[in-house]
């Protein structure tokens, strides 16, 4: 569903937020890049923006600025009435499609992971899991690259010649595939 509404104009949601789902950190860390991960069910600000806001506001106080990617989200306004907030909406067509920065009235900086809607539902779990970890480097962009990466080729546990390679950790050749008088000191890719 997208909103038409005038770019200037403070937005009301006409339905009750949904419940976000959202994990997010407890406390942060020094390290932490993302302070949690949030898995809208659509690219609809309206319908999806307060549920978020609330959540957070509970968590960490209120907020007042959000900051989103301009590229991905369906409509675009500048403030949003969330109950007796108003929150003042930045579109970024150079923030990590990814990414959501939410401010609190605080000033304190949440780095939020968003987790494209058509994702599998066990997929956006762990990037939400990763995205609240506070010992999890990872930016955004990266979590989300590794969702779409193929999966590694499984090991076949079976073969009992399958030897480990001490310098990373490759599994070697099978000996019945070795050529005749073959010496394996080591094996790298």
């Amino acid at each position: 569903m997208s909103t038409a509404v005038p770019p200037r104009a403070t937005v009301t949601a006409s339905s009750p937020p949904s419940t976000p789902r959202l994990i997010v950190t407890r406390a942060r860390a020094g390290q932490a890049v993302l302070d949690g991960g949030w898995w809208p069910r659509s690219w609809d600000p309206v319908a999806e923006l307060p549920g978020l806001v609330l959540a957070l506001s509970d968590r960490y106080g209120q907020i007042r600025r959000l900051m989103v990617n301009s590229l991905t989200w369906d409509g675009r306004f500048r403030r949003l009435a969330v109950g007796t907030l108003v929150v003042r909406i930045g579109w970024f067509a150079s923030l990590d499609t990814g990414l959501l920065i939410a401010t609190t009235d605080t000033g304190d900086q949440l780095d939020i992971l968003v987790i494209p809607p058509q994702t599998a539902a066990d997929a956006a779990n762990r990037a939400m899991t990763a995205a609240a970890d506070p010992t999890d480097t990872r930016r955004a962009s990266d979590i989300l690259a590794a969702l779409t990466a193929p999966a590694p080729d499984p090991v076949d546990d079976s073969d009992v010649d399958a030897v480990w390679d001490n310098e990373g950790g490759h599994i070697a050749p099978s000996p019945s595939r070795w050529p005749e008088n073959t010496v394996v000191t080591a094996i790298s890719s």
